[in-house]
């Protein structure tokens, strides 16, 4: 019965196919099988049922195998069929295999000849076989029918592709006597994937349908048309045949008859027919196995390990256990808080390299995003001018004032402070938004359990809401504290004296040449003048340059930063980049007939950061009211020179002070924010998580998993087990087969080459 290794080598293969199937490892693993190819109608099925000895594959003319079979057979006392989508259930009658493959085929690809690429699972045990693994392939068409699709042809050689370009793959390449084995589509197909020859075997069907006078004999004495594994004819059973129900053992001992009593094929007859195919692809298989089998206990000691860690927190796993469940919630909550801590003091095991997260987020916000809005809300030149003549004005009432007086500057001072309020506020916002985003990139690790993480969320969420109420209380105390005192002998105030003799209209930076920042930006133009394009931006503390790329050699222009403003642009309906635009505020044009040039980043980082770089660079935000000049009153402007001078003093007293003011706002926000939200919520979830959750509710649902983590740690387990179970049989066998040498190699030129 074949050789004697196969009794212990292909079980194993069949066991691991089994063990991985089921858990939709299959195609991971290379595991030696035998695809049977050939066009349609050239016998393929027929093969396959004399192996088996039973009548059980859908049969009759054009496509009717439409999707792959995996057929194990396995040498066994009793006789029965076993399929993998119906686990459990053995079929003894044959006819029924067939009623099932046939309803399995219809319930994926349809009743009317549709295809698929997903294989039917089918195991056959009898004694009557040798343990091989074979799998069944649609035959090869030119022409669509029913459902179809027209590119059927390419669809099922994809298909036939997908099993066969294995190295693992043995292939049965079965063609028709009675058709120009130089057409054979099978030969073919093999000679794409197998150009040496090493696992095609030739299989030549229909040799009782040749015409009277010729035969096959130099094809199968590997003459004619060579192949280095050669040929085997085999004989099967007429259509007739199988509709008069004609035994199986009888077609084998006609097909035996049949070889001893041709005269063409008498001399070869022990080399022919389906036993000696059997014994031929058996041996084929064993030495196959043996040789793969290194290669698969490396693959799969390879898996074992990466599958080592995981699984070690399951492997004593009891889910009703209360005292795991108790340590699980410790633990979780305990990780949670390291790595919160983690996330904003940027200590993490892993850094993200593709985007900003957690603390860096907040950093961000801290140090480029909230003193934009501070410049952006409080610096406005005409306005603040127009605001301090009608200050003087209305403080000296009737009467002529000679002196710059205090209540002015008080009052602009005051003014301009309040203004700090929503910029202050707005930044708590955005910290808050980032906190509740960390929280919840932090309990993604809770997700095996679902309801302990929407508490866990809920209740950290209602903490920094709580928080967020005295954040901003503080804060608004911070500024009403600087309301409360305007603090003239300030060690950084300029005080009156050096306010009447500065002039300090235009501060211009101190490095000229100094590069504040580079990078890609995307002009937008009009189509007509070019539409959008990238180039690589340099800004200086003197102007903005941009060139075709980074290696800065083709200059395209140069943009002097002398009276240049910023102004938000909102983004498109399709756009998804980030806009801000460039404009001159003496209404001249800034690059070629434009007005203003809009600049587009591919996110709000990006936008904040050139922004927060533009500042100091000295180009400043427009105010978000724009007032027409025209509406502006005229004695605004027509000032005597004695209150020029003394716009200009107080002027220049308000710019001291308010620069002190936002240097004091700028050092205290992020340390209130930090004390009052950051470090509490860090000192919560330490301490205070944990109470809040026990009270919350009964810890049973709590701890309850998810379906889909119970789901994986089964499948993880039992993809361990699997793997450690075929690791020690892998282990324990003797190879002790013997192996055939590989025929010498022989020309196979007359095989078509690839197309």
């Amino acid at each position: 019965m074949g050789n004697r290794g196969m009794e212990e080598l292909i079980p194993l293969i069949n066991k691991l196919q089994d063990a991985f199937s089921s858990i939709g490892q299959s195609c991971n693993l290379d595991l030696p099988q035998i695809a049977v190819v050939g066009g349609q109608s050239a016998g393929k099925s027929s093969v396959l049922e004399n192996f088996v000895g039973r009548d059980f594959l859908p049969r009759g003319s054009g496509i009717v195998t439409r999707r792959p079979l995996i057929l194990q057979l396995v040498n066994n006392k009793a006789e029965y069929a076993e399929f993998l989508h119906c686990k459990g259930r053995k079929f003894v009658d044959f006819d029924e295999v067939r009623q099932e493959i046939e309803a399995e085929t219809d319930r994926i690809t349809g009743s009317n000849k549709g295809i698929s690429p997903i294989p039917i699972n089918l195991r056959v045990y009898s004694p009557n076989v040798l343990n091989l693994t074979l799998i069944d392939l649609p035959g090869m068409t030119k022409v669509a029918v029913g459902d179809q699709p027209p590119d059927i042809e390419h669809q099922i050689r994809d298909m036939i592709m997908q099993f066969i370009t294995r190295e693992s793959c043995l292939i049965l390449a079965v063609t028709p006597a009675n058709m120009d084995l130089a057409n054979s589509d099978a030969l073919k197909v093999a000679k794409e994937v197998d150009p040496q020859g090493l696992r095609t075997i030739g299989v030549i069907t229909k040799l009782d349908l040749m015409d009277e006078g010729t035969d096959a004999r130099d094809i199968l004495e590997n003459k004619l048309l060579p192949l280095r594994r050669g040929y085997i004819g085999v004989v099967n059973r007429s259509q007739k045949d199988i509709d008069g129900r004609k035994d199986i053992r009888a077609a084998l001992a006609a097909e035996r008859k049949f070889f001893l009593s041709h005269p063409s094929y008498r001399h070869m007859a022990e080399r022919m027919g389906t036993p000696h195919l059997q014994k031929a692809l058996n041996q084929q298989l064993t030495n196959h196995i043996r040789d793969t089998l290194p290669g698969l206990r490396s693959k799969l000691q390879s898996q074992l390990l990466s599958l080592e860690k995981e699984v070690e927190e399951y492997k004593n796993f009891r889910p009703d256990d209360p005292t795991r469940k108790t340590k699980a919630l410790l633990q979780m909550v305990q990780q949670f808080g390291v790595d919160f801590e983690k996330c904003i003091e940027g200590s993490g095991d892993q850094v993200d390299t593709a985007e900003l997260s957690g603390g860096a987020r907040i950093n961000r916000i801290f140090h480029e995003r909230f003193p934009f809005e501070l410049v952006k809300i409080v610096f406005d030149e005409k306005e603040l001018r127009r605001e301090i003549s009608h200050a003087i004005k209305n403080v000296h009432g009737v009467r002529t004032g000679l002196f710059t007086p205090d209540l002015a500057f008080e009052a602009i001072v005051k003014k301009q402070i309040i203004k700090l309020k929503e910029p202050c506020l707005k930044c708590i916002d955005l910290v808050i938004q980032e906190l509740i985003n960390t929280f919840r990139q932090c309990t993604n690790k809770l997700s095996s359990y679902p309801r302990l993480r929407e508490e866990t969320e809920r209740i950290v969420t209602t903490y920094v809401r709580e928080r967020e109420g005295k954040t901003k209380d503080q804060v608004l105390l911070l500024i009403d504290t600087e309301l409360s005192y305007i603090n003239t002998n300030h060690e950084d105030f300029i005080g009156f004296a050096n306010a009447q003799q500065r002039n300090i209209v235009n501060k211009k930076r101190a490095i000229p040449n100094q590069v504040i920042r580079k990078g890609w930006l995307t002009l937008n133009i009009s189509i007509m003048k070019g539409g959008s394009k990238e180039y690589w931006f340099v800004l200086t503390a003197e102007s903005l340059s941009w060139y075709k790329d980074e290696e800065e050699k083709e200059k395209k222009y140069m943009l002097p930063l002398d009276n240049l403003k910023l102004r938000d642009v909102e983004k498109g309906f399709m756009s998804t980049k980030h806009i801000f635009a460039i404009f001159n505020t003496e209404q001249r044009n800034v690059y070629k007939d434009l007005r203003q040039i809009e600049l587009a980043c591919d996110s709000q980082e990006d936008m904040d950061s050139w922004k927060a770089s533009f500042l100091r660079a000295g180009v400043y935000p427009e105010k978000d009211q724009v007032e027409s000049e025209e509406a502006a009153p005229a004695d605004s402007f027509s000032m005597d020179p004695q209150l020029e001078r003394q716009v200009e003093t107080i002027r220049n007293l308000v710019d001291s002070y308010i620069g002190i003011v936002n240097k004091t706002i700028r050092d205290l926000m992020p340390k209130t924010i930090m004390h009052l939200m950051i470090n509490s919520a860090k000192d919560f979830i330490h301490s205070e998580l944990l109470a809040y959750l026990y009270s919350s509710g009964d810890q049973n649902s709590l701890m309850e998993e998810s379906a889909d983590q119970a789901q994986r740690r089964d499948e993880m387990l039992r993809m361990y087990h699997a793997i450690k179970e075929a690791l020690s049989i892998i282990g324990d066998i003797s190879t002790s087969t013997i192996s055939t040498p590989v025929p010498p190699p022989v020309n196979d030129s007359w095989i078509p080459e690839t197309r």
